[in-house]
């Protein structure tokens, strides 16, 4: 089992900036895909960015120039910068890891994966945490 707590979410005005952090333990896998996803309530959950085993990173196109997604393999960690944010993004922010097959056991590995687990349905990534609240004001 992988555990994942993220942390950094807030209340920031239009075009701050903010940075969530996801701190990973238990039986970590370096060569885990790991990534972002956001849920407005009563919407469905969308991928935001992605980074693969190699350090290749997808992103969302309603985020791309503004978020950067980063890890810190030695301390299990992953990052989101968030700049130039706007109210849209207000939502619950997700931390996911280890990305697999939808809907199997089947561990899938490499940046195909990694990039599909984003926005499915053939990937997934199974491994959640609670998710920090991200809310920008106009």
């Amino acid at each position: 089992q992988v555990q994942l707590v993220e942390t950094g979410g807030g209340s920031v005005e239009a075009a701050g900036s903010l940075t969530l952090s996801c701190a990973a333990s238990g039986r970590v896998d370096s060569s885990y895909c790991m990534g972002w996803f956001r849920q407005i309530p009563g919407k469905d959950r969308e991928g935001v960015a992605a980074i693969d085993m190699d350090g290749t990173t997808n992103y969302a196109d309603f985020v791309k120039g503004r978020f950067t997604v980063s890890k810190d393999k030695a301390k299990n960690t992953l990052y989101l910068e968030m700049n130039n944010l706007k109210p849209e993004d207000t939502a619950m922010y997700y931390c996911a890891a280890e990305a697999r097959i939808s809907g199997t056991a089947m561990r899938a590995l490499g940046t195909q994966a990694c990039r599909g687990a984003l926005s499915g349905p053939q990937y997934e990534l199974v491994y959640w945490g609670q998710g920090t609240q991200v809310t920008v004001s106009s």
